[in-house]
């Protein structure tokens, strides 16, 4: 056996020995460290618990107002449908109004007549005709 890894590990043993010694408390304090942790654990699991429930309420208050708001602007937006299906129907319901009185198409119907009556005078007579003829 060597002495080399013997020696040395005597030596890490004695080193090591008075690190595993207790804790020192702190001059100030004579509760052990222990017990003040417990205590500040309970007391923040009490402020989570209030936390959670405060969150919980302002939660509802918040679904409360979304919902009051929705539903004013679904009611708003329902009447306003109801109106539009009323004007509908009531523009269905109307008859078509005629584009031109019976005056207005007989107008028409003579002037279309005259305008083909133009077109086929002037096929007609054809083009090889000058204006001196009708001035004789």
């Amino acid at each position: 056996m060597r002495k080399g890894p013997l020696c040395l590990m005597w030596v890490t043993l004695s080193i090591m020995a008075p690190a595993h010694g207790e804790e020192t408390t702190e001059s100030g304090s004579s509760t052990p460290l222990s017990l003040s942790a417990g205590s500040q654990i309970t007391e923040l699991q009490q402020r989570l618990k209030v936390s959670e429930q405060q969150r919980e309420e302002l939660n509802k208050q918040l679904q409360n107002a979304d919902n009051a708001r929705e539903s004013a602007q679904l009611a708003r937006l329902r009447q306003e449908n109801q109106r539009l299906k009323l004007q509908l129907k009531e523009v269905q319901a109307s008859p078509l109004p005629r584009l031109l009185t019976e005056q207005q198409q007989w107008f028409v119907t003579g002037a279309g007549v005259a305008l083909l009556a133009l077109l086929c005078g002037i096929f007609a007579s054809g083009a090889s005709r000058k204006r001196r003829q009708w001035l004789n």
